[in-house]
């Protein structure tokens, strides 16, 4: 029932983009695994072996962390409606920061959003797909503004001083390089 293959192709670009929610899983040699859901209007496909997503504010930034220590990653995608489906993307991810030299070439795929912490380039090595013939059916309604809105409150300069307090570390005291000089 599961498939590989090297990189993306159409139909698997397609679906990505038609998906609401995606699913962004990571870990270090030790200490939690982390698994957080993302919103669609964060990924770029760049190609059919790199995608990027824009990781905005908020309460952890385990991803980050993680990532500094050991650059594997999967993001998954699954169908909640129409024809089912899950799409994994396994492999390898850099962190880019907005004091690093790449941000502003990064960042111009994105829409301009208050509160972007990071920016995760993954270069994929193995695409699979899978049935997801036991994942329920779910209705879309609509985006949530909460996190908009959070960010509209705090201000930039509220926002970098939330990242100095509560995004250097993961939950498991990994530094997770925000707020640091980069090269």
């Amino acid at each position: 029932m599961a498939d590989r293959f090297e990189s993306l192709n159409q139909k698997h670009i397609n679906f990505i983009q038609q998906q609401h929610l995606y699913f962004v899983a990571t870990a270090a040699e030790t200490g939690r695994v982390n698994l957080s859901p993302k919103g669609t209007e964060s990924l770029r496909v760049i190609d059919s072996n790199r995608v990027r997503w824009l990781n905005l504010t908020g309460s952890g930034n385990e991803t980050a962390a993680h990532l500094l220590l050991s650059n594997r990653i999967t993001l998954m995608f699954c169908s909640f409606d129409r024809q089912p489906l899950i799409l994994r993307l396994y492999g390898c991810a850099k962190t880019i920061h907005p004091t690093d030299t790449e941000w502003q070439k990064a960042i111009s795929g994105f829409e301009q959003t208050l509160g972007a912490r990071q920016i995760f380039e993954v270069n994929i090595d193995t695409v699979q797909t899978s049935c997801g013939y036991a994942v329920p059916f779910f209705e879309y309604q609509s985006e949530r503004d909460t996190l908009n809105k959070w960010t509209e409150r705090k201000g930039q300069a509220g926002i970098e001083t939330y990242w100095q307090t509560d995004n250097r570390e993961s939950i498991d005291g990994f530094p997770t390089g925000i707020g640091e000089s980069q090269p």
